[in-house]
């Protein structure tokens, strides 16, 4: 007679799916919406570690391979939600150097190797490094479910701190930018030199030839944020005091345990002047 193992202090874990292909990821996800879906589960794991987050079961999507492409024209560049910061920092320093620059910012080497745009935005932190460039980009989120895909613009997606219109039986599956002209910058303030959470952040993206100014802020508001009022004095090389001064009125920071309010918004106010002096600079350099 066989006697009982004893029993285990060890965790139960719970359900772990594996798809291969979004058509499978978007079945598994209609029939179980409760599914914490993860790619690489960078941000997610910690909520877990310290008891914040209560996972029912898990969908990887570690494993579908088309997530993970890029696919470019003259016109647009399109991103799957599966590329790493690793990838971005690599493969998008001469398309989207704003975009590469804060893939820099991210975390720790391997937070990057692992961490994905698609958990990026799925965060919806304030906070988020990604998001600031790809605003600048007028860049739309693909959201793939039984029911079909659908395009939300970026600037609508997230509705506050970890909040989204993304609906439980929905992937976030690319991002698509349809702004790639002219030039562009990434800039960010934060405690330390490294593996930091933006005190606060600005990216731009000026196209003097086409009259194309873009300018967007992170951790100062309850979500990223574009500045529309400000990208008129981004057109104009004398303006960059009203420029700043405009970036500063866009935001509506808060008192926390990185910041204050008053400190974000003078940061802003030094950086937004810099980006301006940097992009005017770099585009003098190349009508040179």
């Amino acid at each position: 007679m066989s006697s009982m193992p004893p029993p285990s202090d060890e965790p139960i874990l719970p359900p772990f799916a594996t798809p291969t292909t979004r058509h499978e990821a978007t079945i598994l996800l209609a029939e179980r919406p409760e599914l914490y879906v993860v790619n690489g589960g960078t941000d997610a794991m910690v909520g877990v570690n310290d008891g914040r987050t209560n996972v029912a079961g898990w969908l990887s999507l570690r494993r579908v391979a088309e997530l993970g492409r890029i696919v470019a024209d003259e016109h647009s560049l399109v991103l799957g939600a599966g590329i790493t910061f690793a990838e971005i920092e690599a493969l998008l320093a001469d398309s989207v150097p704003s975009l590469a620059a804060a893939a820099r910012t991210v975390g720790s080497p391997q937070i990057r190797r692992a961490g994905t745009l698609g958990g990026n935005l799925a965060t919806a932190s304030p906070a988020a490094d990604a998001v600031p460039p790809l605003l600048c980009c007028d860049a739309h989120v693909e959201l793939a479910s039984c029911d079909g895909v659908r395009r939300v613009p970026l600037e609508e997606f997230a509705t506050g701190p970890k909040r989204t219109v993304r609906r439980p039986d929905e992937l976030i599956t690319a991002v698509h930018l349809h702004a790639l002209g002219g030039f562009d910058a990434f800039a960010k303030v934060g405690t330390r030199n490294a593996m930091v959470i933006s005190v606060c952040s600005i990216a731009a993206r000026l196209d003097p030839a086409s009259g194309v100014a873009r300018v967007a802020i992170g951790s100062a508001a309850p979500t990223v944020r574009r500045v529309h009022d400000a990208e008129p004095a981004l057109l104009d090389p004398g303006a960059a005091d009203a420029f700043a001064a405009e970036v500063v009125r866009g935001a509506s920071p808060i008192d926390d345990a990185r910041a204050s309010a008053t400190y974000r918004r003078h940061a802003l106010g030094v950086l937004a002047r810099r980006t301006h002096a940097r992009l005017w600079r770099t585009a003098g350099e190349v009508a040179a």
